[in-house]
């Protein structure tokens, strides 16, 4: 997708990176369910207007294997909870999805045949191309990479045309806008900025990929109702990175 499109374009592909986190609400711990059914709403009507709709979500609501390892927990005995806790979240997409009229494939980077299918390339590409949203989850399947690589790495195999970066905030900022008043909001950016800054919009590795692929990034406000249909019908939103 070329720069001019991301900023302006309709995306014929587009994946959608959720936190973990998005599906909160209010709440502490675990899944809002009227939140996941305005994620899913949103999504489903983006879907409905042509756009092929693939989505990476993280665990973070549920666990979060980073912090699990910071208290003393074998990183990747974490790490693979945190992928567990990734495909709960993405069957209560996929339930909330096919409410809201949007047929929904959900599938793993680990096998587990019984509630999901295994991720192959070839065959996310297909349900895509046969009009179903695919949700991917449980990360990469490895240890040590967080779901942002994840939805690169997924987006780069799918042909995606955008990523579409959900956030609590409206674009990446010089400093954190939740903390510095005088926080200055960026309309474009480089990858390589980012990467310098060090802005942590995404992980470095997850830029880097980005970067290599010239896949570009746009960074939104998820609670802001309506964004994710704004931006798949060419509205300018948030901060493009490319």
């Amino acid at each position: 997708m070329s720069t001019e499109a991301a900023a302006g374009g309709v995306p014929r592909r587009a994946l959608l990176k959720l936190s973990g986190e998005a599906l909160l609400g209010e709440r502490k711990y675990g899944i809002d369910p009227e939140i996941a059914r305005r994620i899913a709403g949103e999504a489903a009507e983006a879907h409905r207007e042509g756009t092929q709709v693939a989505i990476v979500v993280g665990g973070g609501n549920i666990f979060r294997g980073l912090a699990a390892a910071s208290r003393g927990m074998d990183r990747a005995t974490a790490d693979y909870m945190g992928m567990l806790a990734t495909v709960m979240n993405g069957l209560a997409l996929q339930d909330a999805l096919e409410q809201a009229g949007a047929p929904t494939r959900v599938m793993s980077a680990i096998a587990m045949n019984e509630i999901c299918e295994p991720y192959i390339k070839r065959r996310a590409v297909r349900h895509l191309e046969k009009g179903r949203v695919v949700v991917m989850v449980a990360g990469t399947g490895n240890p040590y990479f967080t779901t942002d690589t994840a939805a690169t790495l997924r987006a780069v195999e799918i042909g995606a045309e955008v990523i579409l970066k959900a956030t609590r905030v409206d674009g990446v900022y010089d400093k954190d806008p939740l903390k510095h008043g005088d926080a200055v909001r960026f309309l474009e950016i480089d990858y390589s900025d980012v990467l310098s800054r060090n802005l942590r919009v995404l992980d470095a590795s997850a830029v880097a990929m980005c970067r290599d692929n010239r896949m570009p990034i746009v960074v939104f406000n998820l609670n802001v109702r309506g964004n994710i249909m704004r931006m798949t019908m060419g509205e300018p939103i948030g901060t493009l990175i490319h």
